[in-house]
């Protein structure tokens, strides 16, 4: 006669490590797309802070002077927008993306209105290029804030 019960729990065994196998790679993707969300809210937030960190040196400069730096971005964020709101000044465009890096921000020193002020449709929009963000703070001589241009 042929032992039927080991061969059932052999087959439960084998079933049951497989589960367990699944269950810790699909908790170690979600992990891992944990951690890139986090990397890349702070590289927004790295960006934030440069920027901001640029706009507050080209203001305390007595001349009127202009800079151009690169940043650099998450790839999934398609544009920078820079708008006259009560709370925050700017905001990003992404693309779709599993993780939700949409913030608006506020910078301080920076003449909204004059930034504006080529702009149609009240907002001024600079597309990153592969992560890559090109813009210029201006400050014109004797005025207290700076102005972003492309």
């Amino acid at each position: 006669m042929i032992n039927k019960k080991g061969q059932t729990q052999i087959s439960f065994g084998l079933i049951f490590s497989m589960i367990l196998i699944i269950f810790f790679i699909a908790f170690a993707i979600y992990g891992i797309g944990k951690f890139l969300c986090l990397s890349k809210v702070a590289q927004v937030e790295s960006f934030k802070n440069d920027l901001q960190n640029n706009i507050n040196r080209m203001r305390e400069s007595t001349q009127g002077s202009s800079n151009t730096s690169n940043y650099y971005l998450p790839k999934n964020i398609e544009q920078v927008c820079f708008y006259d709101g009560e709370f925050e000044n700017m905001y990003l465009i992404t693309s779709k993306s599993s993780c939700d890096i949409s913030k608006n921000y506020m910078l301080e020193n920076v003449n909204i209105a004059k930034t504006l002020d080529s702009s149609a449709d009240g907002k001024l929009c600079i597309e990153t290029s592969k992560g890559k963000l090109y813009i210029t703070v201006k400050k014109d001589y004797n005025e207290d804030e700076v102005t972003i241009t492309r």
